[in-house]
């Protein structure tokens, strides 16, 4: 097992769920934290928790289907210094389940993808060639196996085309200490 003590993770979607449980195990491990939700209002009770835990971490925010936002948020945590040895690509957004598969509209896949896929990637890119550098990082992409229910076309498809570009980026990063999974 990796020790974890002293390392840095960024958590998105660290404000509940999965992203909650995720960041009080890593700090429990020793493991420093970034946790990232779309306003750092809901990040005040798990940074608390954290923090009693003895490990250092801080707050930032994004909507990750803006990417003037996201690119914000990867620019404050650059002028932190600090760069994440862990990366746990959890937020996500699932949309409206439709039994009138026919009517989804676009925006729903629109979203899907700028959530589900593109920023977890542009996180990816923008942490991976450092980790490479320092022989060392892990990139944790949250997929979905969901499959054979088009009323939620739009969620299962942005997680499928994130399962693949995770699959090819890994394959790229292999032998070099960064290890890309889903």
């Amino acid at each position: 097992m990796i020790d974890l003590k002293n390392k840095w993770a960024l958590i998105t979607g660290a404000s509940r769920g999965l992203g909650r449980l995720i960041a009080v195990a890593m700090a429990e491990q020793g493991c420093n934290l970034i946790l990232h939700s779309r306003d750092k209002e809901h990040c005040k009770s798990i940074l608390s928790e954290v923090q009693s835990l003895g490990v250092e971490s801080y707050t930032v925010q994004a909507e990750l289907s803006d990417m003037a936002q996201l690119e914000r948020m990867l620019s404050e945590i650059d002028e932190k210094g600090i760069q994440p040895d862990i990366i746990f690509n959890n937020a996500g957004l699932q949309t409206t389940y439709r039994s009138a598969i026919l009517d989804t509209p676009a925006e729903e896949f629109e979203i899907s993808f700028r959530i589900n896929t593109i920023a977890p990637m542009m996180i990816c890119y923008h942490f991976v060639d450092g980790m490479k550098k320092r022989g060392f990082g892990r990139i944790i992409n949250t997929s979905s196996d969901i499959d054979l229910e088009p009323q939620q076309a739009p969620y299962s498809a942005s997680k499928a085309a994130l399962d693949k570009v995770t699959k090819d980026l890994s394959y790229a990063y292999s032998n070099t200490g960064v290890i890309i999974s889903l």
